[in-house]
């Protein structure tokens, strides 16, 4: 089983990038892969609690973090400088995550057999 982290920077509307990673991850999950997600920069934005994207023309799909438990996909990491940039805590996103400061997200990972950035 190889370790696979998705590493998550863009906002979730105005492009693709969220949505495919999610589909990806998904994908990845149920070929039984040691999957973890990472949100950096504007990606903290994909888990933020109450999103209303009617006026992006594109369906809300943050509710889908929250199925991934059913996944096994269990390991959501958020770095702390970026929610701190954007005033946002942990209690401001949708599902449990660990909060690592930069140089442990570094670390972590360092520590993965495959990383893909979206």
């Amino acid at each position: 089983m190889k370790k696979f982290m998705f590493v998550n920077r863009k906002a979730p509307y105005g492009t693709i990038y969220a949505l495919e990673s999610l589909e990806v991850v998904l994908i990845a999950a149920t070929f039984d892969q040691d999957v973890s997600l990472a949100f950096v920069d504007d990606g903290v934005y994909e888990l933020v609690k109450g999103q209303n994207s009617k006026g992006t023309g594109i369906k809300n799909f943050s509710p889908s973090y929250r199925a991934l438990e059913g996944y096994d996909v269990e390991k959501l990491y958020v770095e702390r400088e970026s929610l701190a940039a954007r005033g946002l805590t942990a209690e401001d996103l949708l599902v449990p995550v660990e909060v690592l400061d930069t140089a442990q997200m570094a670390a972590l990972i360092a520590e993965q057999d495959v990383v893909l950035s979206f």
